[in-house]
């Protein structure tokens, strides 16, 4: 415990070192412990407000289909967390933008323009897998029938990073819920619809709301 106490006081500040406690009043556990508190804090960036991200939406009557099918399965898992809104369902395809605040129109607009040119034409999607993911994450997922999502996630990617790359590892999934608990992978009755457009969302961090800003229909 001396020892660390010590290492801790020689690297305090530009230089300085912690004058010597005395025996009563505050332990040197309790002065170790804030001094790292207050070191975190030194570190800590810009609180995290605002998240921007390319998505796929649901339909409002398949959203819904969703919500009720989601309920049914949380009850007969015995899970907890709580179940998203049925206006909250969306695939994630790529995200923007995470900071204090939100970018300036130039730089969405920017964005706009390069989404804009990817050759993808409408296509059908559907979800046949009910599982968990390792973060908790009770999820839809499919196979042979979210190829096309791979595809216009693939293509997005492509056209906002300057140097495109290889591949990333990409598992289309609808997000239900959180929860501790997790369950096996099942198959489910597939849930199905169009994909006709491209959604840039706002995700306030904290707030059960997401906006939708813009919207690109596919080619």
């Amino acid at each position: 415990m001396g020892g660390s106490f010590a290492r801790t006081s020689e690297t305090l500040g530009a230089g300085r070192s912690l004058p010597r406690w005395p025996h009563h009043g505050v332990s040197r556990l309790g002065v170790d412990r804030l001094l790292r508190r207050h070191a975190g804090i030194r570190r800590a960036g810009p609180r995290v407000t605002d998240r921007l991200f390319f998505a796929v939406v649901p339909d409002a009557g398949t959203a819904e289909k969703i919500a009720q099918r989601a309920a049914v399965w949380r009850a007969r898992h015995g899970l907890t967390g709580r179940l998203l809104k049925a206006a909250h369902f969306h695939v994630n395809l790529a995200p923007v933008h995470e900071g204090n605040g939100l970018p300036d129109a130039d730089e969405i607009e920017g964005w706009m323009a390069r989404v804009r040119e990817i050759p993808m034409p409408s296509f059908r999607v559907a979800f046949d897998r009910l599982t968990s993911f390792a973060n908790g994450a009770l999820v839809l997922t499919g196979e042979e029938a979210t190829i096309g999502l791979e595809v216009l996630q693939q293509r997005l990617s492509d056209a906002l990073d300057d140097t495109p790359r290889p591949a990333r590892r990409y598992t289309p999934h609808v997000t239900l819920l959180h929860d501790g608990r997790h369950i096996e992978a099942e198959p489910v009755e597939p849930i199905a619809w169009t994909v006709r457009e491209i959604v840039l969302v706002h995700s306030p961090v904290g707030q059960t709301t997401h906006r939708h800003l813009m919207r690109l229909p596919l080619a």
